[in-house]
């Protein structure tokens, strides 16, 4: 079993609740991520969640309820706990709390696996894409490489993304670009809402998420290298 903790990012569809059309979802990469394992996936992620708030809700609660040995666990947060920086601060209590959920994870025989945010479709008008998460990026990464956990970065991801598609393409991964495409009018929030993938967003990064924890698990090491077939005789 894949078990998710996160944030909005993360999180499972709205079902076209926020823009009022079933075939324009909000959703999180991780309620796409099941469609390319064949592991089960439970996802536990919410919108606005941090560190702190996943713990506080009881949503960490339903995880560790359910956790046997073996299975592994995604964290993504990031994108809230940086609008907490006295409590949040990323060498701080954002640290403090993926690290208590780390070793909570491996008390059990679990696996913990960490992702950086995916970033924000934030393009400057010379055609720049910003960073947007300042130093929570490089703490994961930091954890990650201290603590011995596995980091799918996710951040270096979808910046690559954005950029390879371009400021205008990659609007196509959100709702408003979407739903333009479609000739379809959205709330004046949705049309500034950079963050919050649609279908083929979530899709996309949910795939990158799949070939990492395959990688992770080794899938693919006990194959022939396809190089003896070209060797020339």
């Amino acid at each position: 079993m894949i078990h998710l903790a996160g944030d909005s990012t993360v999180a499972p569809t709205d079902d076209g609740a926020s823009s009022g059309h079933a075939e324009l979802p909000l959703l999180g990469w991780g309620d796409e991520l099941a469609a390319f394992l064949t592991e089960p996936v439970s996802n536990r992620a919410f919108g606005g969640a941090t560190t702190a708030t996943f713990r506080e809700r009881g949503n960490w609660k339903l995880i560790t309820d359910e956790l046997q040995a073996g299975d592994t666990v995604v964290f993504g947060f990031g994108h809230n706990d940086q609008k907490e920086p006295e409590t949040l601060a990323a060498e701080g209590g954002y640290r403090e709390r993926l690290t208590a959920f780390i070793e909570e994870v491996r008390s059990a025989g679990a696996k913990p696996v960490l992702t950086t945010s995916v970033e924000r479709r934030m393009f400057t008008p010379e055609g720049a894409l910003r960073y947007s998460h300042g130093p929570y990026p490089a703490e994961v990464r930091r954890l990650g490489h201290e603590l011995d956990v596995p980091v799918i970065d996710l951040n270096a991801f979808t910046r690559w993304l954005y950029t390879w598609l371009g400021a205008e393409a990659s609007a196509a991964l959100f709702v408003h670009g979407a739903a333009a495409e479609r000739g379809i009018e959205v709330s004046a929030d949705l049309k500034k809402d950079n963050t919050h993938y649609t279908t083929a967003g979530a899709a996309a990064v949910a795939r990158f998420v799949a070939e990492a924890l395959r990688a992770l698990d080794g899938e693919g090491t006990d194959a022939v290298p396809a190089g003896l077939e070209m060797v020339r005789k």
